[in-house]
């Protein structure tokens, strides 16, 4: 049976992923000043049954309890986000010393346990206090955001092994700004842009502060790279999936790596976008250390009369695997395929899986106990095509299970369970699922068996 064994190299990273507004709670504890989701999840019929994450997984109380389940797991990094108003309420100016303590002690308690600190600045839980000054849209934020990183890395540089600026800032430019489902709440195409402009301006000049700091760990960012795929050989279909794939990725890929905007995406939008300095380019493209992949569907895309990229998309399902919860067609080859992307049209620089995971129907028995077969079957699958892709010289150093426990998913609320610790719902109570128990055996023999 040796040829089902997917031996993995010495030395692969394997983890697990949270974030700060999904897992922490303690909203407005010890100073913390109210983020944009704090704000928006407030506010009627935004999130489902009307949840909000003021106490979510009450991390922030339950820190240590949770490192030591990491510990149990066996993980060799574990991946968190900073929430930037707890550390800076307003935004800017006068640090908070008790949230960024808080950080301070996660990070000390990870190395206890021999597990690389792996920490993003910006999973989308930005200050209410800038979202009132134009947020994203607004050029000053990307100098805002290099004081609050900084602030980070005179903190913590000496002991996080890795960095990323932001976690999927397409969900905050076209969510955030364009679709105006996620907080701030916006519907413009213009604004939507400009922050994508931002978002990677800050990227850019949050990697030179930490080049002038001479910190000793490795700087990159996370995008979400799924796989858009016209749904027949046509022109039309062919040209809307390029559009679908340029507005939801390569706005962000390219100028990070490439030095340049696609220009298919910006001709198509014409004169809704705005003058993007060319000065701020070399600053955008500054070298990054590995990029962080989270990947979760494939989509196939038709022509369509309706909407701003004339893109009709259907999730897509390969054969035998069926929809995840969130109505996700499950198709493994499709992260295979963007790993491949990277290889060959991006330089090979290394990445890590950032986040990979999925929603399942997780019924506990009479003691808490989650039977989660159908998770297992889908993470060994995409774990093994991590390990095939790694074999045709794909440069992946790791791979991060989203998510470590059940949590808050933005606007699902709690409905969605991705986790592999399940949290009971009103004591929070951990229960590692069967999941949980096959993981930990992946890591220990650094293999996954088909």
């Amino acid at each position: 049976m040796e040829e089902f064994v997917k031996q993995f190299p010495a030395g692969f990273v394997w983890g697990a992923a949270t974030a700060s507004y999904q897992v922490e709670g303690a909203w407005n504890e010890d100073g913390k000043g109210e983020n944009v989701w704090d704000h928006f999840s407030h506010q009627p019929y935004h999130i489902a049954n009307g949840e909000n994450g003021d106490v979510a997984c009450d991390h922030y109380h339950r820190m240590k309890e949770d490192v030591e389940l990491m510990s149990w797991l066996g993980l060799n990094s574990y991946r968190f986000s900073i929430s930037w108003a707890r550390v800076l309420p307003q935004g800017v100016g006068k640090v908070n010393e008790k949230g960024l303590d808080f950080y301070d002690r996660l990070v000390d308690a990870l190395l206890d346990q021999g597990i690389a600190p792996n920490a993003t600045l910006h999973h989308w839980d930005f200050p209410q206090a800038l979202s009132e000054q134009g947020g994203w849209a607004n050029r000053d934020m990307t100098d805002w955001f290099v004081e609050y990183a900084e602030v980070m890395f005179r903190r913590l540089g000496d002991r996080v092994s890795y960095w990323a600026t932001h976690n999927e800032p397409k969900v905050v430019a076209m969510a955030g700004y364009l679709d105006g489902a996620f907080p701030p709440g916006r519907a413009s195409v213009n604004e939507a842009l400009l922050a994508t402009h931002h978002l990677n301006l800050a990227h850019g000049k949050a990697v030179q502060a930490y080049r002038a700091g001479a910190y000793s760990g490795k700087i990159g960012i996370v995008l979400d790279i799924q796989n858009f795929e016209p749904a027949t050989d046509s022109e039309a279909d062919v040209l809307a999936a390029q559009r679908m794939s340029e507005l939801n990725t390569n706005l962000f890929l390219d100028p990070i790596l490439l030095g340049k905007y696609p220009a298919y995406i910006l001709d198509w939008l014409g004169d809704q976008v705005p003058q993007l300095p060319q000065d701020d380019m070399p600053v955008i493209a500054a070298p990054i250390d590995f990029l962080g992949m989270n990947y979760y569907f494939t989509a196939k895309v038709e022509h369509s009369t309706n909407g701003l990229l004339k893109s009709h998309s259907e999730n897509f399902s390969a054969d035998g695997w069926g929809f995840t919860k969130f109505g996700w067609g499950i198709d493994p080859q499709g992260m295979a395929k963007g790993l491949h992307l990277l290889r060959d049209k991006y330089g090979n620089l290394p990445v890590m899986v950032t986040e990979n995971g999925t929603p399942a129907q997780d019924a506990p028995d009479a003691d808490g106990f989650v039977n989660d077969m159908a998770r297992i079957r889908y993470l060994r699958e995409h774990i093994a095509v991590v390990g095939d892709c790694i074999r045709s010289g794909c440069n992946v150093q790791g791979y991060y299970i989203w998510s470590l426990m059940d949590n808050f998913e933005w606007t699902s609320g709690y409905t969605p369970r991705f986790g592999i610790i399940r949290v009971e719902p009103g004591t929070l109570k951990r229960v590692p699922k069967r999941s949980a128990h096959w993981y930990r055996n992946v890591i220990a023999e650094n293999k996954v068996c088909l």
